[in-house]
């Protein structure tokens, strides 16, 4: 038996980049995905709380997340005042049905805003039940340069945060251990930005699988420790030569994403069928206590939902 996991997979709007918002919780919807995320950005669709429903509403395609505008290309959306941003953010998802709130730590250079950014969050995340989950970045390189262009910390572990979203694009970028990262997140982490990279100082954004980070094994952990949040595919497909070969990238990162979070569930319930088999066939009592073997089929029937490799403990074997 293979279980559903409990983590949805949602679409970041950012994927279609150049196609529109729009275009977004169209591809989402004929893919299969279960929700998308709202980047906000230049598009003006992405910042219109109601165009954004009508889109959900006619697509049947949930948003489950908000990205506040943090990019460089976003300095002016929403406001200039990051803050303001952050409650025009807080204030889309708790009207869209969102759980999730997306924000980078600050530029270096906003700094009024970097030196009261933990408690600024913490003070928002107490007033709603939306999630700010503060996501990892990266150093700028530039040939044998580096510039640290995140306060606090492009490496949000090194400070204290109630929600955290991991980008294993960004630990590609940034050359660090991605596991160790997600380790040092705990129960803290609440979303996940799946796309690949292979080190380059650019953000690469690859499909899943397409570079060196362990997207699989990611997926298979959080899958393992029952991990409630959102899988958002957030992949560059700027390079697809027509929007068929868009799509198709978009397909195949949704069907990585949802076989290595299946495969994960179902080797532990594989697991857990061999150790069911274990115990029935270990107890001679359950061979002759009709309450505990072949005499009792509601028993036969509970130990085979553990799996379909399990005969179930009791059942006559040739």
């Amino acid at each position: 038996m293979v279980r559903i996991p409990d983590a949805k997979v949602a679409l970041s709007t950012a994927s279609v980049y150049p196609e529109s918002t729009a275009t977004a919780f169209e591809i989402a919807a004929r893919l299969g995905y279960d929700g998308v995320e709202v980047m906000v950005w230049t598009d003006p669709v992405s910042q219109d709380i109601e165009a954004l429903r009508r889109l959900s509403d006619y697509h049947q395609v949930p948003i489950l997340a908000v990205h506040a505008p943090c990019l460089l290309i976003t300095q002016r959306v929403w406001s200039t005042d990051p803050w303001v941003k952050l409650q025009r953010a807080r204030a889309a998802a708790e009207k869209l049905g969102a759980s999730t709130v997306v924000v980078h730590p600050p530029f270096r250079w906003q700094r009024n805003y970097a030196k009261d950014f933990v408690t600024g969050i913490w003070r928002m995340a107490d007033e709603t039940d939306v999630r700010f989950a503060v996501e990892n970045m990266y150093p700028w390189r530039y040939r044998d340069r580096e510039m640290l262009a995140y306060a606090p910390d492009w490496d949000v572990t090194n400070d204290d945060y109630r929600h955290f979203t991991v980008d294993l694009s960004h630990t590609a970028t940034a050359r660090t251990d991605s596991l160790a990262m997600v380790d040092r997140m705990g129960d803290r982490l609440a979303h996940v930005h799946l796309a690949d990279g292979k080190g380059s100082a650019k953000d690469e954004h690859l499909v899943p699988g397409r570079g060196d980070q362990p997207c699989a094994e990611l997926l298979e952990r959080l899958a393992r420790t029952s991990f409630d949040g959102h899988v958002v595919i957030e992949v560059n497909t700027r390079r697809a030569m027509s929007s068929a070969e868009r799509e198709a990238d978009l397909a195949e990162a949704l069907a990585f994403t949802r076989l290595h979070l299946a495969s994960a569930t179902a080797t532990t319930d594989r697991a857990r069928g061999t150790s069911d088999r274990g115990r029935g066939t270990s107890d001679p009592a359950g061979t002759s206590d009709p309450a505990r073997g072949t005499s009792d089929p509601a028993r036969g029937t509970s130990d085979r939902g553990h799996g379909t490799s399990d005969p179930a403990p009791g059942t006559r074997r040739p």
